[in-house]
C-alpha cells in the first residue's frame, strides 16, 4: 500500500496507511478535540489507533530512559538516552511525550545535564492530578518515551549584557536549569575553557531537606571552585527537626545575601525559577532593591488549575 500524510499545524498525527484516510476523515473532528478514539474503525477493523497516532520521525525522537533516582515519594530524577542526536543550550528545556491508547501526552522540562552529557537528565515532581507526570512517575529503566528534536527556551546564563555576577533564585525542581549552568562551566572550568570570570550565587528554597535532590553534587563543585556559592533553605525545619543550615523561603533571603554578597542590579542579572509565588514575590524583592526588568530573568513551572501548590516555598 501507498504511504500517505496528512498535515496539520502542531498536529503529532501522521497518516501511515492510505487505507486509513477515510477513517480519518471519519474521526478526524473527535481526534482534534481530544474526544475518545475507538480502538478500531467499525468500517473496516482497520486498527485505528495504531495507524493514525504515530509521533512523527521528523519531529520525535524514540528516547528511552536509561537510569531512574527517586529522591522522596514524589520527586526523582531521570537519565534519558534521547536515541539520536538533541542538542541544547544550558538553561534550555526538552518536550518529554508519552504514549498513550489515545494520544500522545508532552509536557516541557527543564534540563538538568550539561551540554557535553551524552544522556539528558530531568528532575521531576508528580503532580498527582496532572496528564504527564503520572506516566513518567511509572516508567522505569528500560521503558521508552518521546522527546521532540529541538530543545527550547530562553534561559540561559547572561554573557553578553556585561553583568559578570548572577543570583539564582529557585524552589526544588527549579534547581534544573541552574544545576546545567553548573555543570557546563564546571567542565570548561577543568578544561580551562571558563576562568572563572562569571560568579554564580544560588539560592534553593524547599519546605524540607530531603527535597534537596542534588544538594550533594553542588556543595561539592562550590568547594572546588571560587565562582559557585550554594546555600539551601527550608521553610518548615519543625517537620525537619534533624537540618542546621538557613531557613526561611528563597525569596525571604534575598535582602540578606544580596548585601552579604555585595550583589547589585547593575552588575548582577537576577534568574529566578521554580514556584509562581516564589517569582512574584522575588521579582518585587529584587524591584525594590533595584534590579530592574533588563537584569530579571525568569522560568514559571507550570501548576494546573485547581492544584493547591505544594511547594510555595
Amino acid at each position: 500500500m501507498r504511504a500517505g500524510k496528512l498535515r496539520k499545524e502542531s498536529s503529532v498525527y501522521r497518516v501511515i496507511d492510505e487505507r486509513a484516510v477515510r477513517c480519518f476523515a471519519m474521526l478526524r473532528p473527535r481526534i482534534l478535540l481530544d474526544e475518545h478514539i475507538p480502538d478500531c474503525c467499525h468500517v473496516c477493523q482497520c486498527d485505528i489507533v495504531g495507524l493514525l497516532m504515530t509521533p512523527s520521525p521528523e519531529k520525535f525522537l524514540r528516547a528511552r530512559i536509561t537510569q531512574r533516582q527517586d529522591v522522596s515519594a514524589d520527586l526523582w530524577a531521570i537519565g534519558v538516552d534521547p536515541g539520536g542526536e538533541f542538542r541544547f543550550t544550558a538553561g534550555q528545556y526538552a518536550t518529554l511525550g508519552v504514549e498513550t491508547p489515545h494520544k500522545l501526552i508532552e509536557r516541557p522540562y527543564s534540563i538538568v545535564s550539561s551540554q557535553y552529557e551524552r544522556e539528558v537528565e530531568f528532575f521531576i515532581e508528580l503532580v498527582p492530578r496532572g496528564e504527564l507526570s503520572p506516566l513518567l512517575y511509572e516508567l522505569r529503566p528500560g521503558d521508552p518515551l518521546f522527546v521532540r528534536k529541538t530543545a527550547k527556551g530562553r534561559f540561559t546564563l547572561d554573557t553578553t549584557s556585561g553583568r559578570t555576577r548572577h543570583l539564582l533564585l529557585c524552589t526544588v525542581t527549579g534547581i534544573a536549569p541552574f544545576l546545567s549552568y553548573v555543570r557546563t562551566l564546571y567542565s570548561d572550568w577543568k578544561e580551562e575553557r571558563f576562568k572563572g570570570e562569571h560568579e554564580l550565587f544560588v539560592i534553593q528554597g524547599a519546605s524540607r531537606s530531603w527535597e534537596f535532590g542534588y544538594r550533594t553534587e553542588m556543595e561539592r563543585i562550590a568547594k572546588e571552585v571560587p565562582w559557585l556559592t550554594y546555600v539551601p533553605t527550608i521553610s518548615r525545619p519543625w517537620e525537619d527537626t534533624d537540618w542546621t543550615g538557613e531557613t526561611g523561603r528563597a525569596d525571604d533571603l534575598i535582602r540578606k545575601y544580596a548585601d552579604q554578597w555585595s550583589l547589585r542590579g547593575t552588575d548582577t542579572t537576577a534568574y529566578l525559577s521554580g514556584h509562581p509565588e516564589m517569582i512574584e514575590h522575588g521579582k518585587a524583592v529584587l524591584n525594590r532593591c533595584g534590579w530592574e526588568k533588563g537584569a530579571l530573568k525568569q522560568e514559571v513551572y507550570f501548576i494546573p488549575q485547581g492544584k493547591a501548590p505544594t511547594n510555595p516555598d
